[in-house]
């Protein structure tokens, strides 16, 4: 199909379009193709389908070309792909677009369909917005429509802006990852025109307190007695205190005592792993991520002379990211230019630096992702508690974050909580370390956040006992903290592919074992599992000349079964070396600890790599992202039967005006705090996890946090640190009877 603008029909001023598909059959089209997902046509011409998504893990609508047909959309003007969707059911249904080229380049969007509504749904797929120019470029992580119209525009996700229009081979619309069955209705697949687009839609959207300028929801501040008022009868409701069930480590003080040995561990109770406590209570880890500013900070448009910033030392331990707040000189603020005109004019109001409040910009020296490569930041969070509370704001922003959380009911502080909370023994924590440094490195093909790091080099062993001796420095071996994680997200590979599942085998083997310590071990891993190279290319299947030949590279592998057993015995003794020197660094420091690993990602927990890290790890840590733990996806834990804890999960939504909901999620507040609840009791409810905490405490900056634009509703409190009274009230629920329910 290769519409062009004579094809478009004047539907109405909103939707000038071209239909893709005749709906008019008393069955779907045959460009439709269904997975886990039952399909049928209504008699009003609609694609009625019931996903099977509670059994199922994915549950799909793929749409093709028919055979020998190519869909070239390249000669359309600017554009959306679009639909209109009908949920059936009360929950809202989170529906991800996918479109493939013949590339296999992806662009992945998504929407929230709230229960028992309809709207039309837009995935622009060209515009002056997409093409990644500095001269539009937001550096936020999911733009709002740039321009007005009464449908909804779709999130953007992953994947590649710009795919090649010319040959579209696939369209995907996916439910995954939830708890329960959707059912939907959808109908008017179409290209449409894109209304016209006002280049001034990020102009003047962000106001003085950091919120949406233009939107309305209950916990929005507009002048600075709300935001007392606010503060005045949060605190009244604080003075209620701590949950009545715990022991002074949050503990299950109600239940059952076990043996107490002063710091936190592992036991398996009545079939169940499980935390005990210092005293010997069990005990559930809940808690909140981020209880820091350093992820409050956004670009403000503004860089500075390079050369009056102090740049990072080698030996660095904390990434740029995780660094609290990097200051410079006003000799540096005062070389100050405009970098980039589109975040620059998105805000209402900055202060001066010379303004009280113009002790809130610092400086990010390295992005991962952004509309400039380094600049200012500032920090609209931190200066409404100065706001809030005065100059001695921080002291008692410390004081009211403990009293919420014994109130909410958490039982400990999450990952990535800044260090001046390890004193204040009256929640646990957990703390955390990144080995970063000068090591050698290894490839997986997807290298999502950096590329992940030779264990095999001596270096890296170095780089370890650095990082935890900060670590153990910053805890001061109390018995309040719960364990460590080190590191996160690495990138082992992704399942579903060869090349994703065996990446890093794959690519250390085309490599030289000079250059490459791992590839020196894979080499010695392989000679002692095969007499002679004869012996492996039997195997095999190859004709690899000699050792040395292998040892210098080899790269077109076939990918046999052979080859990816073998695959799987490189890839783990690879796993194994980077947990055995992580935790033999760890507990010469810091024995009375448990190590919780790296934190997968679920998209990089391969089997052979969790095989690595359960001969290592105490407890083996996973951040996971969909509505809950569905079943389908974990049941290697029987295998592994190691205690696991969630690392990071969230539900966000777009009714307080932020531009992106999250990774999942909800139609507003109501439905975050409910699904929260649900997500919780499928951790409580699995006998392998002893815990999970929520990502983050803080909703992202509408522009963006200031390294990678990530603009999140997933918060537990807003920017103007209002709590969302839903969420509050979820948390409250379900911890009032987690170790009933865990434990009786």
């Amino acid at each position: 199909m290769t519409p062009t603008i004579h094809d478009v029909v004047n539907h109405s001023e909103h939707d000038r379009s071209v239909a893709l598909f005749d709906f008019s059959t008393n069955t779907p089209p045959s460009t439709f193709r269904f997975n886990n997902i039952d399909a049928s046509m209504t008699e009003d011409s609609r694609l009625k389908i019931h996903c099977h998504s509670a059994k199922n893990m994915y549950t799909s609508v793929f749409i093709e070309p028919t055979q020998g047909e190519k869909w070239d959309w390249s000669q359309m003007p600017e554009f959306c792909f679009a639909f209109d969707a009908h949920n059936l059911r009360s929950r809202s249904t989170q529906v991800f677009i996918n479109i493939f080229d013949s590339k296999g380049q992806m662009h992945s969007r998504c929407v929230n369909v709230t229960g028992q509504t309809e709207n039309s749904y837009l995935v622009e797929l060209k515009g002056e917005y997409l093409k990644g120019n500095t001269n539009y470029y937001s550096g936020f992580r999911s733009n709002p429509a740039p321009w007005d119209s009464p449908f909804v525009y779709a999130t953007w996700m992953w994947g590649l802006m710009n795919i090649d229009l010319s040959d579209i081979v696939q369209i995907e619309l996916s439910i995954h990852g939830t708890l329960i069955d959707h059912e939907l209705e959808l109908s008017n697949f179409r290209l449409m025109l894109s209304p016209e687009t006002n280049p001034l839609y990020l102009s003047n959207i962000i106001d003085r307190y950091g919120q949406n300028a233009g939107f309305e929801y209950p916990e929005k501040v507009h002048t600075d007695q709300e935001l007392a008022d606010f503060t005045t009868k949060e605190l009244q409701q604080l003075k209620e205190g701590a949950m009545p069930d715990r022991s002074r480590f949050g503990g299950y003080k109600e239940g059952k005592r076990y043996e107490a040995t002063g710091f936190y561990r592992t036991e398996k109770i009545d079939g169940k792993w499980s935390l005990v406590d210092p005293d010997g209570y069990p005990y559930f880890a809940t808690g909140i991520d981020i209880i820091r500013l350093a992820n409050s900070y956004t670009q403000t448009g503004v860089d500075y002379d390079h050369s009056r910033v102090e740049q990072r030392s080698p030996d660095d331990l904390t990434p740029e990211d995780s660094i609290e707040k990097f200051e410079v000189s006003m000799e540096a603020k005062q070389t100050a230019f405009v970098g980039s005109d589109v975040r620059r004019n998105c805000f209402q109001w900055l202060p001066t630096y010379e303004e009280e409040l113009g002790e809130h910009y610092a400086y990010m020296r390295e992005n991962f992702e952004g509309a400039l490569d380094q600049g200012e930041t500032f920090s609209f969070y931190a200066a409404n508690l100065q706001r809030k509370y005065g100059k001695d704001y921080m002291q008692q922003w410390r004081e009211v974050t403990m009293d919420r959380m014994l109130n909410w009911g958490f039982t400990s502080l999450g990952n990535w909580t800044a260090p001046e909370f390890y004193s204040n023994e009256k929640v646990p924590f957990f703390a955390n370390g990144w080995i970063i440094g000068n090591f050698k490195t290894v490839s997986s093909g997807d290298d999502f956040w950096s590329p992940l790091p030779d264990p095999f080099d001596p270096v890296f062993k170095e780089r370890a006992e650095a990082t935890v001796k900060q670590v153990r420095a910053e805890i001061n071996d109390t018995p309040w903290c719960v364990g460590i994680f080190i590191d996160n997200e690495k990138s082992w590979g992704r399942m579903g592919t060869i090349k994703g599942q065996h990446g890093i085998a794959i690519h250390t083997l085309s490599r030289d074992a000079q250059e490459s310590p791992t590839k020196a071990e894979f080499m010695k891993v392989l000679t002692e599992k095969y007499s002679d190279i004869a012996a492996l290319n039997a195997r095999w299947g190859t004709n690899i000349a000699s050792w040395e030949a292998l040892s210098q590279g080899v790269k077109g592998l076939a990918h046999n079964e052979a080859q990816l057993e073998d695959y799987g015995i490189l890839l783990e003794a690879y796993a194994s070396q980077y947990f055995k020197v992580v935790r033999e660094a760890l507990k010469a420091e810091l024995p009375n600890h448990l190590y919780l690993g790296c934190r997968f990602a679920d998209w990089g927990m391969t089997p052979d790599v969790v095989r690595a890290a359960a001969k290592y790890c105490d407890v083996i840590s996973y951040n996971y992202y969909k509505e809950g733990l569905h079943p389908q996806p974990w049941n290697f834990l029987s295998e592994v039967d190691m205690p696991s804890i969630i690392g990071e999960f969230h539900i966000g939504s777009k009714d307080t005006g932020l531009y992106h909901p999250g990774l999942v999620t909800a139609g507003n507040q109501q439905e975050r705090g409910e699904m929260y609840e649900a997500y919780m009791h499928s951790v409580i409810d699995n006998p392998y996890f002893v815990g999970a905490h929520w990502f983050q405490y803080i909703d992202s900056p509408i522009t963006g946090r200031s390294y990678d634009g990530e603009n999140y509703n997933v918060g537990f409190v807003s920017i103007a640190d209002t709590p969302y009274e839903p969420m509050v009230e979820a948390a409250k629920r379900l911890h009032s009877s987690m170790y009933k329910r865990r434990y009786q």
